[in-house]
């Protein structure tokens, strides 16, 4: 019998299929709200079977804290890198200060972002005055630079 029950367990471990593997996943420990922040204190770690989870779910604390809600995130379930984002810090339709730096020359002007994002990530801004559409990128709140090169030209003015 002893027999048996060794070779049972050697067949469990040599075939991944038959064990049953866990992995350590974070969930939520209340539900929280679209557009909520979440802090350290609104995780915990749960185990969860490797064969049913979703791809992309979240297995890092640390890269969950911090962040912006794009769903409402339900108790104990599982969090997908999908389900959040990099909080907002440019709204569409707001004022922004632009920033454009070039070797010895730093301009700055207002414009108005015609799309929203979060730190590092790329918006488009026009300018009120010219109605110019430029992309920059999120420094900070309301605040973006202009990225150098990514401008429209005119294509006649580039062939003289």
């Amino acid at each position: 019998m002893k027999a048996i029950l060794l070779f049972l367990a050697a067949l469990a471990m040599a075939y991944p299929g038959i064990a049953r593997a866990d992995v350590r996943i974070v969930v939520p420990v209340r539900d929280i709200a679209r557009g909520e922040t979440i802090a350290e204190s609104d995780l915990t770690f749960a185990m969860a079977p490797a064969q049913g989870l979703m791809p992309n779910t979240t297995t890092s604390m640390d890269s969950l804290v911090g962040m912006q809600t794009r769903r409402v995130l339900r108790a104990g379930e599982s969090v997908r890198n999908d389900d959040v984002r990099r909080p907002i810090l440019v709204t569409k339709g707001t004022t922004v200060t632009m920033t454009f730096e070039a070797p010895g020359v730093t301009l700055t002007a207002t414009g108005r972002a015609l799309s929203e994002g979060g730190l590092g990530e790329t918006v488009t801004v026009q300018n009120p005055a010219s109605f110019r559409q430029i992309t920059a990128t999120v420094t900070g709140p309301g605040a973006v630079k202009a990225v150098s090169g990514m401008g429209s030209v005119n294509p006649r003015l580039a062939s003289r």
